[in-house]
């Protein structure tokens, strides 16, 4: 069978809160025959996940608009517009938007599959929709019991 190109319009695709940030998905597994997957990715201040590890996959960031800091291993770099980042596969990273702006971002991963725990942990929100609600801990506690179904591990601070 032979698949259709994939076309989104500015606002277009599916539009879900995750753990505060908002991700529009351009292309999923669906549309990529799991080749790979991409979302735009609004972080608000104070927005961004805690330290992780990808077992499957390699991730991708492409600065939109705004700053992005980035933790890998020890090391921390801000990323402005323009910037693009690399994690390989087994990569301790996270970001972290530490301005006082929204900021704009361009996420891929390859192979696709990471996709999936974003749908079954996030909130759907209108499509065009720029601002998620605050996470509860509820989705929080969801996205620690799922992450290990994607191959995903959180290091979360231990205080």
């Amino acid at each position: 069978m032979t698949r259709q190109p994939t076309l989104r319009n500015p606002a277009e695709g599916r539009t879900i809160a995750v753990v505060g940030d908002v991700y529009r998905f351009l292309a999923t597994g669906d549309d990529t025959n799991g080749k790979y997957a991409m979302w735009e990715a609004i972080v608000p201040p104070g927005g961004g996940p805690p330290p992780h590890v990808h077992s499957r996959e390699e991730e991708g960031f492409y600065i939109l608009e705004g700053e992005i800091t980035f933790m890998i291993g020890e090391q921390r770099l801000v990323a402005t517009a323009g910037m693009f980042a690399n994690m390989p596969v087994g990569t301790p990273h996270s970001f972290r938007n530490e301005s006082t702006k929204p900021a704009k971002m361009l996420i891929s991963v390859a192979p696709a599959g990471l996709e999936g725990m974003f749908f079954e942990v996030g909130v759907p929100v209108a499509q065009g929709a720029t601002t998620a609600p605050l996470p509860t801990r509820a989705e929080i506690e969801k996205l620690l019991a799922v992450a290990p179904n994607y191959g995903i591990e959180i290091r979360v601070p231990v205080h």
